[in-house]
């Protein structure tokens, strides 16, 4: 049974129509990143930035003929970026088969839904760039559906699917298969 939403007015900025091309656009930009490179490994963050990353991994096969590259799935405690869960506190969720990585030389592409004010991200980030030691990657990139450009921390985006400036108290959902039964974009007003 779906979780139950949060109340307020939805309005639909994207629908699956207009997503399928902005995704067409991230994988391609995705690809000019990554174009020389042959040990790259995409991250989601947990939960909707993993199928997102599965969406991206399809694409960059079908269309720009990168092999089947791996996936490696990260969870953050509370989503840093999703105003209806704020935590100041988050954290990132070691799983213990991360232990034994060693991506010495890879390129490291961290994807998530939403960038809001940089928690989640920087979470990411900070793990593959300093808590493996000398097991780090050699270059982590970023990317998410949407930026709401007003992160307040030092993380940047490197591929983006859409800019949004809505209201600081407003949501951006992103409805995200199999979590949702449609892709889309909604803002959501509380009261």
């Amino acid at each position: 049974m779906p979780a139950e939403r949060p109340a307020g007015r939805r309005t639909c900025l994207y629908d699956s129509r207009q997503l399928e091309t902005t995704l067409d656009g991230m994988a391609r930009q995705a690809a000019g990143l990554l174009t020389a490179r042959e040990d790259i490994m995409l991250v989601g963050i947990r939960r909707r930035g993993v199928p997102l990353a599965e969406m991206l991994r399809a694409r960059l096969a079908a269309s720009f003929g990168f092999p089947r590259l791996p996936l490696l799935e990260l969870a953050i405690r509370r989503y840093a970026d999703d105003l209806t869960l704020i935590h100041p506190e988050t954290q990132l969720v070691e799983d213990p088969a991360h232990a034994s990585l060693d991506l010495r030389g890879q390129t490291l592409v961290i994807v998530d839904d939403v960038m809001y004010s940089g928690h989640s991200m920087l979470r990411a980030v900070d793990y593959f760039a300093h808590r493996l030691g000398d097991r780090r990657p050699a270059e982590i990139r970023t990317v998410v559906l949407v930026d709401r450009d007003v992160a307040r921390l030092p993380v940047r985006t490197d591929v983006v699917g859409v800019r949004l400036d809505v209201a600081p108290g407003d949501v951006i959902e992103c409805n995200v298969p199999p979590y949702e039964v449609e892709l889309r974009i909604e803002l959501l007003q509380k009261g």
